[in-house]
């Protein structure tokens, strides 16, 4: 008998076939950019507006000392106490609305990519939408819990009376960014695999995520070995283009700021580009497994 496919051995075939189908990922480049660009001009557009009514000289980023970082610290702690009121007053408007949009863009988008993934599915939206948003609440506590466990951090090893102690904040960030992104990559995939079995199943997005949390062990064990693989292809896709972007600092003089900015936008449409591949290779993968163990 054959020794049973792991879901990471599985990936490399997915990949190979998703490569050789270009039009998906850029289907869901074109969904993730339909809400991507309308949300970004706002976002300018409010920053402008912000700015005007409270210059950067007012706020005292004009005089950041970048020799001394605690200096700058103090610097930018005071321009956000500053500027936080009017960040509050646009946020309590634009993020429902963005989650909303969001929920409704990829929810589309998703379904479109299932179907055709596999072609004989139906084109039922709805219930993705509502699992799409399901997911961005999931990943908002995250964020919200990550956001607090920095916020300990920085007030045990820098706000407190005594001296700044900054090697333990730093190993303490670090360990909670960690341990915040794996539990992500470990306890997201019910919501992952839920928008396949609504459209697979004919479920409702209530009966998906209840049907999610009885597949089976070794079903699970598959899904959650591909949400944690595709957390640290991501975590590479960042590093990576981090490097891409840093690695002509040391020639900035020689090859200008133009260079420069070509640069920067080169490694950023590199991680959205190799974002959105990844996430269908993962969507490939999960199909595969659901025909696998339930088809």
């Amino acid at each position: 008998m054959a020794a049973p496919l792991r879901g990471t051995q599985s990936l490399v075939v997915q990949m190979s076939w998703v490569f050789a189908r270009p039009l998906l990922p850029a289907l869901e480049i074109a969904w993730s950019w339909l809400f991507a660009a309308p949300f970004l001009l706002v976002c300018w557009m409010q920053a402008v507006r912000i700015l005007a009514a409270v210059p950067p000289e007012a706020a005292g980023l004009a005089n950041l000392d970048p020799q001394n970082p605690w200096v700058a610290a103090m610097q930018l702690s005071n321009a956000v106490s500053i500027y936080w009121p009017h960040l509050v007053a646009v946020a309590r408007w634009l993020l429902p609305l963005a989650a909303l949009a969001w929920s409704i863009l990829s929810g589309l988008g998703r379904s479109l990519l299932l179907k055709r993934l596999e072609p004989r599915l139906p084109f039922r939206p709805f219930p993705t939408m509502l699992l799409q948003a399901a997911w961005l609440v999931l990943l908002a506590v995250t964020v919200a819990l990550w956001l607090y466990s920095v916020r300990w951090a920085a007030l045990t090893h820098i706000g407190s009376a005594s001296e700044p102690d900054l090697i333990g904040f730093s190993a303490w960030t670090i360990f909670l960014s960690l341990s915040f992104f794996t539990a992500w990559a470990l306890l997201s995939w019910p919501l992952s695999i839920a928008p396949l079995i609504a459209l697979f199943e004919r479920r409702s997005a209530l009966s998906a995520i209840r049907e999610s949390f009885r597949l089976g062990r070794l079903f699970t064990a598959k899904l959650i070995e591909i949400n944690l693989v595709m957390g640290i292809v991501r975590l590479a896709l960042i590093v990576v283009a981090m490097v891409i972007s840093a690695a002509p600092l040391p020639f900035s003089d020689e090859l200008g700021a133009d260079a420069m900015h070509a640069v920067w936008a080169l490694a950023i449409l590199f991680f959205l580009v190799a974002g959105s591949y990844f996430q269908v290779v993962r969507l490939k993968g999960f199909v595969e497994f659901w025909r696998a163990f339930r088809g």
